[in-house]
């Protein structure tokens, strides 16, 4: 599987949001690789109605109904049809633990799928321990490299990452820097499940053609 973070890039906002998920519902529907759109708030509802893909958004905060104000809450994601959130980003990091079990948890009372991200292995034994839908191994010196992937230059840890993950039943996910089909097999070939993506799909020249060649390494 790949995620694809569109984060807050114009090549995935707004009406481009749409766009580019045509493209990338297309490419899966080719390869049959199930991609998954990650979207920004704003555009979630939109994005939903425009595809059959499962639609990801790229924060919730742990919270329920009331005084939050500027704050997204969990019920109203489910609501407009999104089913899975990340959590814990490098770009977007929880300031401390209890406000991360406690956004884990609300995700899980609202059925939520969650891909909860860790920088180092320490961190993603912690997070492994909150039974997350899935689990990444991001390093953030990696995040949104051009040149250098994880697989290149980690993929021991990679391999640590994976004997981690599976000892407690959780999917891997791998990200940083993933730009090639080469770099997609070497990561499951190390243990993972799936790669998250952003730069190299989303501010690609031709999107469809990247992810294609992405999807090439699963199969």
């Amino acid at each position: 599987m790949i995620f694809v973070n569109y984060k807050t890039y114009p090549q995935g906002s707004g009406q481009n949001a749409v766009t580019l998920t045509k493209v990338l519902e297309t490419v899966s529907l080719e390869t049959q690789i199930k991609v998954i759109p990650v979207v920004q708030i704003i555009d979630a509802e939109m994005v939903v109605d425009s595809t059959r893909l499962e639609v990801w958004i790229q924060h919730i905060d742990p919270i329920s109904y009331g005084a939050h104000t500027g704050w997204a809450l969990p019920e109203e994601a489910v609501r407009i049809g999104i089913r899975g959130v990340f959590l814990n980003h490098s770009e977007h990091k929880f300031e401390d633990w209890e406000a991360l079990v406690k956004a884990v948890s609300r995700c899980h009372e609202v059925d939520l799928k969650t891909l909860v991200f860790s920088g180092d292995l320490d961190e993603l034994k912690k997070i492994v321990s909150l039974a997350p839908t899935f689990a990444a191994y991001e390093p953030p010196d990696l995040v949104g490299s051009t040149s250098t992937s994880v697989a290149q230059a980690k993929p021991e840890v990679i391999s640590q990452a994976s004997v981690i993950t599976k000892e407690s039943g959780i999917p891997l996910i791998v990200g940083a820097g993933i730009h090639s089909q080469n770099d997609v097999k070497k990561s499951i070939e190390l243990g993972a499940t799936g790669v998250a993506v952003a730069t190299d799909v989303v501010k690609a020249a031709d999107p469809a053609a990247q992810l294609a060649d992405l999807a090439q390494g699963f199969l």
